[in-house]
């Protein structure tokens, strides 16, 4: 995401911008406008990987998964965005009759990457926080095997569990789904893999 914001945009301008644009991305944070920038090699390898994983979970059932294009919408917030992978278990809700956005994901995934880590761990989740319907957030590293798993509690507490050996599955029980990181890092070429003998650790953030 750019550090040079757009002035202040409402959430319908942005939106209308958005449909228009041919060639661009951008992402609305509390009024202002963030071009999104393009994902490397193993951020669409693992993209790949983890919605052909829950597609095939999903099969026959009343759960759907997208990726990329489809938007989310926090009515809470001045907020759209793109994240990377979301799931929906059962009735979904869209903005409008475009049915390009979202606002009741269960699950949302987002893939680290350097320029974008730091906001995908605080604004970006402290606005996916605000959708009611969301029950799992799932931070993954492009870089090294290492999955955060936070779940939404009864308190309204997020809990973290911690995953990084290739031999982990991370249990996403809101979708009745797991993902398998062997699968997860199918085919990428990573900086430094981690898959020592220590078990996922817990803990609330």
């Amino acid at each position: 995401m750019s550090v040079q914001p757009i002035p202040y945009l409402t959430f319908e301008d942005w939106l209308a911008a958005e449909r228009e644009a041919t060639d661009t991305r951008t992402e609305l944070v509390d009024g202002e406008v963030f071009a999104m920038t393009g994902g490397s090699e193993e951020h669409n390898l693992i993209a790949t990987n983890i919605v052909r994983e829950l597609g095939n979970q999903f099969r026959r059932r009343p759960c759907y998964v997208y990726a990329g294009d489809m938007k989310v919408r926090a009515d809470a917030a001045n907020f759209g965005a793109y994240p990377d992978i979301m799931a929906v278990c059962g009735e979904r809700t869209y903005h409008d009759q475009r049915r390009d956005i979202i606002t009741n994901p269960t699950l949302i995934i987002e893939i680290l990457s350097d320029p974008t880590e730091a906001y995908d761990r605080g604004d970006k989740f402290a606005h996916y926080r605000t959708l009611r319907s969301l029950q799992t957030y799932l931070l993954v590293s492009q870089h090294r095997v290492a999955a955060e798993l936070y779940v939404r509690q009864a308190d309204g507490r997020w809990l973290l569990s911690t995953y990084d050996r290739l031999a982990d599955s991370v249990p996403l029980e809101s979708v009745e789904a797991s993902l398998e990181l062997a699968e997860v890092y199918d085919k990428v070429e990573l900086r430094a893999i981690s898959d020592s003998a220590q078990l996922p650790s817990q803990g609330a953030p």
